[in-house]
């Protein structure tokens, strides 16, 4: 009997097949989401925006149809901000299964003031980290259904520095906007690595994975008119930094190979291979404060109570 084929080394040019499988992305109308999207969507794969703004979803399929020929694409009206939206967008995907979801939406605010959703979350906390929290409850039968489905978070390297406050989750006390944003892609992450821990635990067929893009610069993003314009002046003036960052496209490359790679396992952290902030996708060690179990069970907890979505929660 010949010997095995070695598995090829990961090429993000050459990414594997995945006909027939039905991957979801939140906010894959811009950004890292969109690329996530167009990478995806060229394995053949059956790709669904979930976006805030049906307008910006068209204009992203548009964008990514020219580019993929042939390209299975559509969107869902999703507002993570929102949570008692949460159910019927899901039922509104009108799928059996779905193979994986990246949760990548965002909001990043630069300045104050502090804001709040309808349902009184501060701002970036309750659309990054608690709409993606309940958004999971409300998909877990599809991703059940499927046969080894993943759930990828994508976090940020500006978590790697921040530090929960579990007594003031919502930054009430002292906000300041890049910090409360670090911290709310470290709840993002935290949950990835629960959600794992806790999947494995019930014997379920789904892994979650948690991904980060680096540096990821609009300067550094090639052109997706009209979902992105890159400007020869903001090319001109990006190139010094290219040397330590990198564009959107490539900022999405650790999640897609979360999604797509059949090595990648539940648990992982996944981010570029050059300090963490540029290049191809690489697994890295688990950051020492991430892997911090009791507070990821008490962020768990925490969520469940905010959101008032009972799942794995306490009495």
């Amino acid at each position: 009997m010949p010997p095995a084929s070695p598995t090829p080394p990961w090429n993000v040019q050459r990414l594997p097949r995945a006909d027939g499988s039905v991957y979801l992305v939140t906010g894959g109308n811009a950004g890292i989401g969109y690329f996530v999207a167009e990478q995806l969507s060229a394995t053949g794969a059956t790709v669904v925006l979930g976006s805030r703004s049906p307008a910006k979803a068209e204009a992203a399929m548009d964008s990514i149809r020219m580019r993929v020929p042939g390209a299975r694409v559509r969107a869902v009206r999703l507002d993570l901000a929102d949570l008692a939206s949460l159910p019927s967008a899901v039922e509104s995907l009108a799928v059996d299964r779905l193979d994986a979801v990246v949760h990548n939406a965002g909001v990043a605010l630069d300045d104050p003031p502090r804001e709040e959703t309808g349902d009184g979350h501060e701002l970036m906390f309750g659309t990054n980290h608690l709409g993606h929290f309940a958004l999971t409850r409300w998909l877990m039968p599809l991703l059940s259904a499927a046969p080894a489905a993943r759930v990828v978070t994508m976090g940020s390297f500006a978590a790697k520095s921040e530090r929960l406050d579990l007594d003031d989750l919502q930054n009430r006390k002292d906000y300041r906007a890049k910090r409360t944003y670090g911290r709310s892609k470290l709840a993002q992450m935290y949950f990835g690595m629960e959600l794992d821990r806790r999947l494995r635990a019930t014997g379920s067929t789904v892994s979650s994975v948690v991904a980060h893009p680096g540096g990821a610069l609009d300067s550094l993003t090639p052109s997706r008119p009209p979902v992105h314009v890159r400007t020869t002046g903001a090319r001109l003036g990006a190139a010094p930094a290219a040397l330590l960052v990198q564009g959107k496209d490539a900022g999405a490359w650790p999640a897609v190979r979360a999604v797509l790679d059949p090595a990648v396992r539940g648990g992982e952290l996944w981010g570029p291979r050059v300090f963490g902030l540029r290049g191809e996708p690489r697994r890295e060690p688990v950051w020492d404060h991430l892997a911090d179990l009791s507070v990821a069970a008490r962020l768990w907890d925490a969520s469940c109570e905010l959101t008032g979505v009972s799942w794995g929660c306490p009495d």
